[in-house]
């Protein structure tokens, strides 16, 4: 479940590297919608040259944004890659297209672990992208370890002013059901209104609300606590080794972000070139090892630096995923109030 950034690979990259840097000609183009700083961008120039595709690449900041884009007029594209939950809700409501796996050699690659997933059994309409972990990160010069270990440390009042919030509906909510002892997929009004209460709460406690935005306030020290997934604390601790990560007493989310077509796409062949490409150990790996996010691809963890490969946060054990849930569709009954509390919590 990644993140934004304000980038639009048609006017950012398009003009210095996915137009006329492939050989061999056209042949047709491929309209991708992906989360920010998702993927090494050198990837979309080797695709073009091997292909003659053109990419046309734009980025989204949560799942309910692109869905709705999709939901709305003038969506067009040809490849989206939300999370598992969404995906749920996609193939619920006829919004995607089977794939031709013909044409997607590379899926035998995929862990099969991570094959006919709950959120789509069949596995007719998803290809896995990325998974991960959410944690908290913490910078260790500021935060004293004695308070680490739960999600409460969000919610301490002695770091007033330097906690980042994760600022989408369903992560937010979610942490704060977690907290409380409920799962992730509580269709229980009662304890998704006392979820937003806590973090109505929590808010005058905040730095602020963040997505990317946790990039350089964490990097930069100029705040101390904050959530986000395992993949970017890598990136972030690169940058500042002062920074710590932890997954939280209470439990955790383990998410899988996978690559899928929109129902009507313009270019669906061309889209499964793509998604097979993605499923390359080349492009693997450089995704992999750009971004720091966990690979279904065996052939791409074999290639792993093995303390990257066996690293627990990144790949974890049986006692880890005990204490991990990952997200499920909701009935549009508590969909809609998760968009009203989330309304009410902003207000």
């Amino acid at each position: 479940m990644k993140k934004f950034v304000a980038l639009t690979l048609g006017a950012a990259v398009a003009a210095t590297c996915l137009s006329g840097c492939g050989g061999g000609g056209s042949a047709g183009e491929v309209n991708v919608y992906n989360w920010g700083e998702y993927i090494d961008m050198s990837v979309l120039e080797d695709f073009q040259k091997e292909t003659g595709i053109k990419v046309n690449y734009q980025t989204f900041e949560s799942n309910e944004a692109m869905y709705a884009v999709l939901d709305g007029d003038g969506a067009d594209y040809d490849v989206i890659i939300p999370s598992d939950y969404m995906i749920s809700r996609l193939i619920e409501e006829d919004k995607l297209e089977p794939l031709n796996f013909d044409n997607i050699p590379n899926f035998s690659d995929v862990d099969p672990e991570l094959k006919n997933p709950e959120y789509d059994p069949e596995n007719l309409y998803s290809v896995p992208y990325m998974w991960g972990l959410m944690g908290v990160i913490y910078n260790t010069t500021m935060v004293d370890e004695a308070d680490t270990g739960s999600w409460d440390l969000l919610w301490n009042e002695k770091y007033s002013n330097d906690i980042l919030m994760i600022d989408n509906s369903r992560d937010a909510i979610g942490i704060a059901l977690k907290r409380l002892g409920y799962s992730y997929n509580t269709t229980d009004p009662d304890q998704i209104t006392e979820a937003v209460d806590s973090l109505i709460e929590q808010k005058s406690i905040l730095q602020g609300y963040a997505m990317d935005q946790i990039f350089s306030k964490m990097e930069g020290s100029n705040a101390a606590i904050g959530t986000y997934y395992y993949g970017d604390y890598l990136t972030m601790a690169e940058n500042n080794p002062d920074l710590a990560f932890y997954l939280p007493e209470e439990g955790t989310n383990i998410y899988v972000d996978a690559m899928c077509i929109p129902k009507g796409a313009a270019n669906k062949e061309n889209a499964e070139a793509f998604i097979n490409y993605m499923c390359s150990t080349q492009a693997g790996l450089k995704n992999c090892e750009e971004i720091w996010y966990s690979t279904p691809l065996m052939s791409v963890r074999e290639e792993l630096d093995p303390e990257v490969s066996s690293d627990p946060m990144a790949y974890p054990d049986a006692e880890i995923m005990a204490q991990c849930e990952s997200y499920t569709n909701l009935p549009q009954d508590i969909l809609d109030l998760y968009t009203s509390e989330w309304l009410r919590l902003k207000a």
